[in-house]
């Protein structure tokens, strides 16, 4: 591998540096460095980041290659900047055993854009009545870290208890999808006034709320790791921010999504709106910004859920939930944070590189942009503005909330050890 000098980037948006990388590593960080026999990349104006780490996608293989496979879903995590992606269990089969975990981890090692990290099932089949193999997922080639039932809540008390009590031997994390089943019933978006005024079932925010309310109980009685997945209502927020200040290991994502559309979009009856946790209320959405600006939500994770074109093509009723998050997130989070001053873009490495990886347990990935440190970097132009194609999208699918809406910012370069993944905005 060649050595790379990238110069004139802004650091975690700090003063201009150059950073030299030779093979896999950074080499050196500094100004006016020689280039000598690197490539060089020219940054003036461009933010340089660590490699940003995505804790909840979904990639659809086994089963779903419709929809998205590793290497479609790697190749659009590259294009939004991201050097590690976890991928959730929820695939056919289900990723409940140490060989569907291995053949996902696998099928990363092969795609090369990124790595892919998989979760493995907290039960069998995701039917929420009996602990999956969840040492045997820890132990396998995969070295599965975390466990979640994604898509499904884990319901029962009981199983929860015990699977936090389980991964404790390792210093795994449980990530619960929080939605009690019975008060969603039938439900169709947030339940409120806009569902009200469109006759459609409504999904309450306590049906949420409650979970986490348990789930962080039961977290502390057994002194083991909660993680909340797509943490989406104000309400979700405070219990959140009460169980940390009793400083129990309770952790929490938002989805990019939930940081900007509101449930005032279904009015359009657009099924590319219809997502679970359903769009909430404008309150909900400032809550869940100031939240995680100020830290009480520790990440941003895209629970990017792709879907081909006839699951939700159709009446909204019958459509798929799920939105492709991973190639317009940072776009969203510099609109949402950045560009509105709550947080500065060594908060947007903090919130979607450090923290992600420090979850997850992930090793190489969200680290110091310094000398000695893995080249897992991310080049982005914050000065950038466009409007959402999907048609150039890297995924298979094509389900963004965002397409013809003018989105900041533009990952331009993003490296994995050292290697080119994308190059001016293109796969390499």
């Amino acid at each position: 591998m060649s050595k790379i000098l990238i110069r004139g980037a802004k650091i975690l948006g700090g003063e201009p540096q150059d950073v030299l990388i030779d093979g896999e590593t950074i080499e050196r960080v500094g100004t006016d460095i020689e280039a000598g026999d690197a490539t060089v990349v020219e940054a003036a104006g461009q933010i340089l980041l660590p490699g940003l780490v995505d804790l909840h996608t979904h990639l659809r293989e086994p089963g779903r290659e419709d929809s998205e496979t590793v290497l479609t879903g790697t190749k659009a995590a590259a294009r939004g900047g991201f050097t590690a992606v976890h991928a959730m269990a929820n695939t056919f089969p289900v990723a409940d055993t140490a060989g569907v975990v291995e053949q996902v981890w696998r099928l990363g090692k092969e795609s090369g854009y990124c790595d892919v990290q998989p979760i493995g099932a907290v039960t069998v089949g995701l039917e929420g009545k009996q602990l999956a193999e969840l040492g045997a997922m820890h132990d396998s080639a995969a070295g599965v870290k975390v466990f979640s039932d994604d898509g499904k809540c884990v319901d029962d008390a009981v199983i929860m208890r015990r699977a936090l009590e389980y991964v404790k031997a390792f210093d795994g994390v449980v990530a619960q999808h929080a939605q009690e089943p019975r008060l969603t019933e039938g439900a169709q978006m947030n339940e409120g006034v806009v569902s009200a005024e469109l006759g459609l079932g409504g999904w309450p925010a306590v049906a949420e709320e409650s979970i986490i309310a348990r789930d962080v109980l039961l977290a502390a009685h057994v002194d083991s790791r909660v993680h909340i997945c797509h943490l989406s209502t104000a309400g979700s927020v405070e219990i959140v921010r009460w169980a940390k200040s009793k400083g129990w290991n309770v952790t929490a994502e938002v989805t990019p999504h939930h940081l900007l559309l509101t449930d005032e979009l279904v009015r359009s009856y657009n099924p590319v709106y219809k997502v679970n946790p359903p769009l909430r209320t404008e309150a909900d959405v400032m809550a869940l910004r100031e939240a995680l600006a100020d830290g009480t939500i520790d990440c941003v994770a895209t629970d990017h859920a792709p879907h081909p074109h006839e699951d939700k093509d159709c009446e909204w009723a019958a459509a798929a939930m799920g939105m492709v998050g991973l190639e317009t997130a940072l776009s969203v989070v510099q609109q949402t944070m950045v560009d509105t001053g709550l947080i500065d873009w060594a908060g947007v490495a903090e919130r979607m590189s450090f923290r992600p990886a420090a979850i997850g347990r992930l090793d190489g990935h969200g680290r110091p942009v310094s000398a000695g440190e893995p080249a897992n970097l991310t080049l982005v132009d914050p000065a950038y503005r466009g409007l959402v194609d999907p048609a150039g999208f890297a995924s298979r699918s094509r389900n963004t909330p965002y397409e013809g809406r003018e989105l900041p910012g533009r990952v331009t370069h993003t490296f994995l050890r050292g290697r080119a993944t994308v190059v001016d905005g293109k796969l390499a």
